[in-house]
């Protein structure tokens, strides 16, 4: 299992989402992928978009405004 950080902070939507998209393909299953966003947007679309797709989710407030969104690769 390995764990890769995607930097996505200063990024508006739709960005985050497709940066996430794209390193989550290149990731074995159990492997877990956080990213960083500082996007209300980003925030709302890309927990949501990955649940629907099957993955575990986690999201971490690391400051005010920013957020860790923990996505572990389920299939």
């Amino acid at each position: 299992m390995q764990e890769v950080m995607l930097d996505c902070l200063g990024e508006a939507c739709p960005i985050p989402l497709v940066k996430a998209q794209k390193k989550l393909e290149e990731l074995a299953v159990g492997d877990v992928l956080i990213v960083q966003i500082d996007h209300s947007c980003a925030m709302k679309n890309l927990p949501e978009w990955a649940r629907e797709a099957g993955h575990n989710v986690e999201i971490e407030e690391v400051d005010d405004g920013e957020w860790e969104v923990v996505i572990e690769k389920v299939k």
